[in-house]
């Protein structure tokens, strides 16, 4: 079994999944979209993966898609959804993938679909903006600006009603033409300084099954933040909500962020492309190898199709 690990750049997560994918019999592959292509005079599914000659993988793991301009973005993502039509379980698939990206659009689907979520907004006029944040913060909440398509706590800021003052919204040049704003969901009351927290919940074929807290003296508790990563347990709770929010984005696996409110726990964010490093220190199995299980256990499994002969070309052609 042949598996391309479509990534921009390999390292410990890469070598996590080869050795995964060996314990199970399968070779690993690292390959990059940007190297990828269509070429339809090539081969009968019209596609060139580097390193597979006329044939397609047997699987592919995403674990990274590198930036571009939206044209370039768009045949990398072509490339995945091109892969699923042709049968290939693509883990996670490039429909799911771009909704967990698209950080508005995971929000309108958590809420659509019932998932504890905190109050989002998002917006391309600045003057419809700058009045949402002036009503916001005479409420007394604080806004958090994010980059829609952002990762790791990056360019995140806090606006609105903060530390008992106004920060207004800054020019939206700088947040590609767009304002993507979350209500701010403070510590719980009486906390003592430097433990605040949120849970990272772990979601593999439906099912949470790790789980740990990030705990920062900032307010962004993303671990390449400098978050310190603690054991939690997977309560009832943490882990119904978790899987609720990556079953309605659609994902094979998915890190949830989840955040404590005084009603109970609220989803952040969902990841599609989930790096895992720091939750593998906290958690007592290997994570690799649950992803690959699941991937050749489940999802394989479901991906394959009956093959009928196209005898009027010579080939084999997958049924729809």
């Amino acid at each position: 079994m042949r598996v391309a690990i479509f990534t921009d750049e390999t390292g410990w997560h890469t070598r996590q999944l080869q050795a995964a994918l060996r314990a199970r019999g399968a070779e690993g592959r690292c390959i990059d979209l940007a190297d990828c292509r269509i070429d339809t005079p090539a081969a009968w599914h019209g596609l060139v993966i580097p390193g597979f000659g006329r044939a397609l993988p047997d699987a592919a793991i995403v674990r990274g898609i590198a930036g571009g301009s939206f044209e370039q973005v768009t045949l990398r993502l072509g490339v995945l959804h091109a892969l699923r039509e042709l049968g290939v379980a693509v883990y996670n698939d490039a429909r799911a993938i771009e909704r967990s990206v698209d950080k508005a659009m995971t929000s309108l689907l958590l809420h659509a679909a019932g998932v504890a979520t905190p109050p989002t907004w998002a917006m391309e006029s600045a003057a419809q903006a700058e009045r949402l944040v002036t009503r916001e913060s005479a409420a007394g909440h604080a806004l958090v600006l994010k980059p829609l398509f952002g990762s790791q706590g990056k360019g995140l800021q806090r606006i609105g009603r903060v530390d008992g003052a106004h920060v207004p919204l800054p020019p939206l040049e700088g947040c590609g033409g767009l304002a993507y704003l979350q209500r701010f969901v403070p510590p719980p009351s009486g906390a003592a300084p430097g433990t605040g927290f949120d849970w990272r919940v772990l979601v593999v074929g439906g099912h949470a099954v790790t789980a740990m807290r990030r705990v920062s003296a900032h307010w962004i508790h993303n671990v390449a933040q400098g978050a310190r990563c603690e054991p939690a347990a997977l309560t009832p709770d943490l882990a119904a909500l978790a899987e609720q929010a990556a079953a309605t984005l659609s994902m094979d696996y998915a890190g949830i962020d989840l955040i404590p409110t005084p009603t109970g726990p609220q989803v952040l964010e969902v990841n599609g492309v989930a790096a895992w490093q720091g939750l593998q220190r906290v958690t007592g199995f290997n994570i690799a190898q649950a992803l690959v299980d699941d991937l050749i256990d489940r999802r394989l499994a479901r991906a394959r199709r009956p093959v009928a002969v196209d005898p009027g070309r010579g080939r084999a052609a997958r049924q729809a």
